[in-house]
């Protein structure tokens, strides 16, 4: 039985081991062969500089900002919002409920929903009903402000997408306070919402942060919802307000392997701009990560 339980282990451990060596060997051969394709392109100048006419020349500068704001913009109405929907499942809603069920069934479905359904549901409930009803109610229908695509309606979108995966980081984190921390809060005389505010959510914010940067992972690189809503093809100037559309690094990789008339003579272009996105997607998971870490430290402190 010993003999085995230690082959068994073994069989656990070395299945593991290869697994995790296989993603390893994978990660770094992709990342090389994009380096590799990226070399001759890649440039301060490339990295700073508009793009031109045709979009062989130049660089890719609005497309990082672009990318960059509709992150920014997506975690500010997605996170707050997950970590709300979480706080109300774990603390307030009865398991037995039907709301909580329900608000439970929706983000499970959710979650299993293609990325360009939500892009169609950014089209006509964000763009074409909220857009429009913004243009009715404060020029008349005259001007075409809001009903078109923009980068408000491509993060609220992205939100969208990313809502499940916030809500169920910062439930399971959320479940992980002890309920021990709970009820000698409440035997201070503290209400509710104080225990929550003052106990329950700073002892989550591992989670919390866990979700963002989940949502930014995935934000980031997402196409689909954002064809629809906010990106453009070409777009050398920034946005100057949030009805404006924006360029993305995730769509301008898919317009040049797609779209051009000669995808050998782009191929730098392509590679060099997915080791763009990789790299600021990247440091955005790293800038969330050591923000955890110090908010860990100073509550250990």
């Amino acid at each position: 039985m010993k003999l085995k339980r230690r082959l068994m282990g073994s069989w656990v451990v070395g299945t593991s081991a290869v697994a995790t060596l296989t993603i390893i060997v994978v990660m770094l051969a992709m990342t090389a062969s994009i380096v590799w394709g990226a070399k001759d392109t890649i440039s301060w100048e490339f990295l700073t500089a508009a793009p031109r006419e045709g979009m062989t020349e130049g660089g890719i500068f609005p497309a990082i900002i672009g990318t960059v704001l509709l992150v920014l913009l997506m975690s500010i109405a997605g996170v707050p919002a997950g970590a709300i929907t979480a706080v109300y499942l774990s603390e307030y809603a009865s398991q037995k409920s039907i709301i909580a069920r329900s608000i439970r069934f929706a983000v499970n479905t959710l979650a299993g929903v293609p990325s360009i359904v939500f892009g169609l549901f950014g089209l006509g409930f964000f763009v074409q009903f909220v857009g429009g009803g913004m243009d009715d109610m404060f020029s008349g229908g005259g001007e075409l402000r809001w009903a078109q695509p923009n980068i408000l309606w491509a993060s609220l979108t992205m939100a969208l997408l990313t809502l499940p995966v916030v809500i169920v980081s910062v439930e399971e984190a959320i479940k992980t306070v002890p309920q021990d921390l709970r009820a000698g809060s409440l035997a201070l005389g503290a209400t509710k919402w104080q225990t929550i505010w003052k106990v329950v959510l700073p002892n989550s914010m591992n989670g919390i942060f866990t979700g963002a940067i989940l949502a930014v992972s995935r934000g980031a690189g997402e196409v689909a919802p954002i064809l629809f809503t906010g990106a453009a093809y070409f777009l050398p100037h920034l946005p100057n307000a949030i009805s404006d559309q924006f360029m993305h690094l995730g769509y301008h990789v898919y317009i040049m392997s797609t779209q051009s008339t000669n995808v050998d003579a782009t191929k730098g272009i392509q590679y060099a701009t997915t080791l763009v996105l990789l790299g600021l997607t990247v440091t955005l998971n790293l800038s969330a990560i050591i923000l955890r870490s110090r908010m860990r430290a100073r509550q250990i402190h």
